[in-house]
């Protein structure tokens, strides 16, 4: 699944991608941004962790679950 994290006051994003299903992903962001957290964290398929810091998390942008096609589509 692609994950798309926007910070406030960057120009770029983070892009990765998980093996957490959509579900997993809204609640670590979701209960991050209800608690008092400071940061919440999310790995990629090749083992990298990302600590995102709430005060400046800007959007979540997830992708589907979907496997891309590739070729043609006739």
């Amino acid at each position: 699944m692609d994950i798309r994290i926007g910070i406030t006051n960057s120009p770029r994003e983070i892009s990765f991608e998980t093996s957490q299903s959509a579900a997993e992903v809204e609640k670590v962001v979701a209960a991050a941004l209800d608690s008092a957290a400071t940061f919440f964290t999310l790995s990629d398929n090749r083992g990298s962790v990302y600590l995102v810091p709430v005060a400046s998390f800007g959007y979540l942008e997830i992708g589907s679950e979907e496997s891309r096609r590739v070729g043609f589509v006739s």
